[in-house]
């Protein structure tokens, strides 16, 4: 892999790598959800799902600190930046000992309100948290001085890792494929943190941060923190609530369903890191940001309306293909679950556009609609179905606001 990644280094851009990896990791983590689906079948995927679902939800929280270390990579001087890198690794490794100490601590009680197998694995989970901040503090760095290569690089050891280990566990051990899940995640962080950073003499010198970085940086931290927040609400709290509403049977063919109809959202992320440290550059420069936004929006939009129309045209062949017969009563729901993962992702470039200008109304928009997408799911879930509308609903009226509100900045307004 690493002889294949200096080869290419050699003939295209790095911005062209990464994007070429980020479709090689998005198959790969693909292809690790897939057959474990079809290894583990409908219910004991279900179980699965929980953990892979608790990892999106871990990288929205540990993005806050890859987006602040991306963003002030580019605005920082070199003395400065090294004292705020500190800052952020130090931080972040404090707020994950916390956070995945809570984990370990409520095991059980997320083993009894998501009726999962066992609480072993969400033990494990929680002691490899903090390894997972620090690769996202080391992948912000990499973001923000576009170095595209080293980064890519993280994606693919932790996605191959993952994948390997797992299913090696699962056909080569008796042990409970929650468990087996469980530990490929975490041994996978450790090896998403490579490659290093090599040090040269002093790294973190003596400056201290101003005032006015000090007032900036914590500004960034909650903007981007409560973006991510509402991220989590938007992307997996559907998954959350059919498990705890619906029998694990269907929790599990739900379950797939989400991960056939996010492919638009995953496809596209990797705009949003391409967006970031260019518009934060420059607006540093000041130079117009608008092309960059319409760009990128523009290559979403293509991409969201090839894989919705082939959802909704081909919605029996995608399920067997991907998952099997087993879960071909999902197959009717995948063009509409589709759809509302693309009203997300379009919705998405422009909300990080905008926090990349320290912008906070479309977080706020965002927040509300994540909101209003579990109120409805809660007052109507009768079957999967209007589940499935109700998210359509909600993200729809996501994106129409934030479309509303570049217009009106765009226009002056």
């Amino acid at each position: 892999m690493l002889a294949l990644t200096k080869q290419l280094k050699r003939r295209i851009t790095p911005e062209q790598f990464f994007m070429i990896s980020v479709f090689l990791v998005n198959g790969g983590n693909y292809l690790y959800n897939l057959v474990l689906g079809r290894v583990l079948g409908p219910k004991a995927f279900s179980d699965a799902v929980i953990l892979i679902t608790l990892l999106l939800v871990l990288s929205f929280i540990a993005m806050t600190f890859q987006l602040a270390v991306a963003k002030f990579t580019v605005i920082f001087e070199s003395a400065t930046l090294s004292r705020f890198i500190k800052m952020c690794y130090t931080y972040a490794v404090s707020f994950a000992l916390v956070l995945g100490a809570g984990v370990v601590w409520f095991a059980k009680d997320l083993h009894a309100i998501f009726r999962t197998e066992s609480h072993s694995m969400f033990v494990i989970f929680g002691i490899a948290i903090p390894i997972y901040f620090i690769m996202s503090v080391r992948r912000g760095e990499l973001q923000g001085s576009k170095d595209f290569i080293n980064l890519s690089i993280t994606y693919q050891l932790e996605m191959f890792t993952r994948l390997a280990l797992t299913f090696l566990l699962i056909s080569m051990f008796q042990i409970s494929s929650s468990i087996a899940v469980a530990i490929g995640i975490g041994v996978s962080f450790l090896a998403g943190v490579f490659p290093l950073k090599k040090k040269q003499g002093n790294v973190y010198p003596t400056i201290q941060l101003s005032a006015k970085d000090k007032k900036s940086i914590l500004n960034f931290f909650i903007l981007t923190g409560c973006y991510e927040l509402t991220q989590i609400i938007c992307n997996n709290s559907d998954i959350l609530l059919v498990k705890h509403y619906f029998p694990a049977q269907e929790a599990g063919l739900y379950a797939s369903l989400a991960l056939i109809g996010r492919v638009v959202y995953f496809v596209t992320w990797m705009f949003v890191m391409l967006l970031l440290p260019t518009v934060v550059d420059k607006k540093k420069k000041g130079e117009n940001t608008k092309p960059v936004l319409l760009k990128y929006t523009g290559y979403i939009i293509v991409l969201a309306c090839a894989i919705v129309g082939c959802t909704f045209l081909f919605p029996v062949f995608s399920v067997q293909v991907l998952f099997g017969d087993a879960y071909i009563s999902i197959a009717p729901l995948l063009g509409w679950y589709a759809l509302a993962t693309s009203f997300f992702a379009v919705s998405n470039i422009f909300a990080y556009y905008f926090l990349s200008l320290d912008h906070y109304i479309p977080v706020l928009i965002a927040a509300l609609m994540g909101g209003l997408q579990i109120v409805l799911i809660v007052f109507f879930h009768h079957d999967l179905f209007q589940v499935v509308l109700m998210q359509v609903l909600a993200m729809g009226l996501l994106l129409v606001l934030q479309v509303s509100y570049f217009l009106l900045k765009k226009n002056g307004l």
